[in-house]
């Protein structure tokens, strides 16, 4: 019996001894979970910063076309003007007397004209019916012809008178931004020396000319020969610009000009931006 008794009690320390053990098994984690990034192929643009100027895309000299007295300005300076807008008033006193002469002298050639076609006629009559000699009727037909051309340079003259009277009034060019006035009421101005009135700059579109080495080009053109940069028209390559103060200007402009040479003393290619400036907020 003693015998016995000493197996169950070791069977069942070995049964509690395996208890114990699976007791202390470590426990499986859950799977941790994992994030998925999706991968896509995007055009990325090459960005260049370059430091340039603004420029007017058209800028008109007013000179004087008409020799007088100046009479009247007709602007308020810095102010915006049309095609077309008086800007000034040449006194047009000795240029109407001139034109009042060669309406005369039309007057005057065209009636001598009529009388000398007149008795031209007569003569052609006369000498058919051997009335006169062919030589006064040679005479009379080169009298008429003489007296045509005449006429011919007096509406000349009177072209002249009209258009020279028509100067007198200063008209803008073109279209834009007038600066201050360069002379004064009273002043007088000059055919001769075309004297310079004041100057217009359009200011909308604008311009913005810029410089960059012909290391960069080249380099540039090299990738895109390589593949590595896809080619773009330069209608279609967009200029950004940053003002003075850091903001980015609001509307975007596109290059319109690449320099074919390169400055020998800068090694620098120039090109140009078109800017839309509706507002004028950037000045030449």
């Amino acid at each position: 019996m003693n015998g016995l008794k000493c197996l169950i009690i070791a069977g069942i320390l070995v049964m509690a001894g395996c208890t114990s053990k699976q007791a202390e098994a470590p426990k499986e984690m859950p799977p941790q979970e994992v994030g998925v990034v999706m991968v896509t192929a995007e055009d990325l643009p090459v960005v260049t910063e370059l430091p340039g100027r603004i420029d007017a895309v058209r800028i008109a000299q007013v000179r004087a076309r008409a020799t007088g007295i100046l009479l009247k300005r007709n602007f308020d300076e810095g102010a915006d003007v049309k095609e077309g807008d008086v800007l000034f008033q040449i006194d047009p006193a000795q240029l109407q007397s001139s034109l009042e002469s060669a309406k005369a002298n039309m007057a005057k050639a065209d009636a001598v004209l009529k009388q000398v076609q007149v008795r031209a006629d007569r003569f052609k009559e006369l000498v058919e019916a051997n009335a006169v000699s062919k030589q006064e009727f040679d005479d009379t037909q080169a009298t008429a012809l003489q007296a045509a051309a005449e006429v011919q340079s007096a509406k000349a003259a009177l072209d002249m008178a009209t258009l020279n009277l028509g100067y007198t009034e200063v008209t803008a060019p073109i279209s834009g931004r007038i600066g201050a006035a360069l002379v004064t009421e009273g002043a007088l101005v000059s055919q001769a020396e075309a004297t310079q009135l004041a100057v217009i700059s359009q200011l909308d579109p604008i311009y913005f000319d810029f410089t960059q080495s012909s290391a960069a080009v080249l380099k540039l053109r090299r990738h895109v020969e390589e593949g590595q940069f896809q080619s773009i028209a330069p209608g279609e390559i967009k200029v950004n610009l940053i003002l003075e103060d850091g903001t980015t200007y609001a509307h975007p402009g596109k290059l319109v000009f690449s320099g074919i040479t390169v400055d020998p003393t800068t090694n620098m290619i120039t090109l140009r931006a078109e800017v839309p400036n509706p507002d004028h907020v950037l000045l030449p």
